[in-house]
């Protein structure tokens, strides 16, 4: 008769005589992504066979100013700077019965001469928040001389195992009445930041998740900042 033997590493006969994966040994079994701007709660009763779980919180990217110069002359923006990231691996004995999840948004657009919005914190609970990028502001005024403008600082690292800020936004410079080059917007763990641009138009966009909206530039006529990139939440489960 053929006999089976069973890894005792992996597998377990429960009370029932029936043969049984080990909690803990299976590996992630499955992710679950929080993509949209807003609240969620985690329940671990929902997963009854976890063991723990790894999370990754992206913060929101900032917003770019918009700019309006005066006829023949040029107004720059800086970039915003892209939104902080964090990483946790936690116990399931660690959690509470419901962990609140937020998805920071991405910060709003600057109108025409006004600053960018900042980029929402993202968490899950206490084990991993990380913060929004600031929006880069309408700091130079109209012009035909050369001047230039500060990038926009990223956030400092946030809570959690593995934690790390947001990239800086770019400066921008003025040459003259018609040449010049707005800031690129910072760069995330997870995104990219929209690109500098040498020539007149509204801010432009970011990539991926939480980076940072590049600035905007006019030669006289009127354009908005851009929105910068929305923050994400990713929680694995382990079984």
């Amino acid at each position: 008769m053929a006999s089976v033997c069973v890894c005792s590493d992996y597998f377990q006969v429960n009370d029932d005589g029936e043969l049984c994966l080990k909690a803990g040994t299976m590996g992630i079994r499955q992710v679950l992504y929080f993509k949209d701007a807003g609240t969620y709660q985690f329940s671990k009763a929902s997963y009854p066979w976890l063991a723990r779980v790894q999370v990754q919180v992206q913060g929101g990217g900032g917003g770019s100013a918009g700019a309006d110069a005066a006829a023949s002359q040029t107004v720059v923006r800086a970039g915003a700077a892209g939104g902080g990231w964090s990483q946790s691996l936690i116990d399931v004995s660690a959690l509470g019965a419901v962990e609140t999840i937020v998805v920071g948004a991405g910060g709003t657009a600057g109108s025409v001469n006004g600053g960018g919005g900042t980029g929402g914190t993202s968490s899950f609970g206490g084990f991993a928040v990380a913060a929004g990028g600031d929006g880069s502001t309408a700091a130079q005024s109209s012009g035909t001389t050369s001047d230039g403008v500060s990038g926009t600082p990223g956030p400092f690292a946030g809570t959690g195992q593995y934690a790390s800020g947001g990239g800086a936004g770019g400066g921008g410079i003025r040459l003259s009445g018609t040449n010049g080059l707005a800031g690129c917007g910072g760069d995330s763990r997870l995104g990219l930041g929209g690109y500098p641009r040498a020539s007149e138009g509204v801010g432009t966009a970011p990539r991926g998740y939480g980076g940072g909206a590049g600035g905007a530039m006019s030669f006289g006529n009127d354009y908005n900042g851009i929105d910068g990139g929305g923050g994400i939440v990713i929680v694995e489960l382990y079984g």
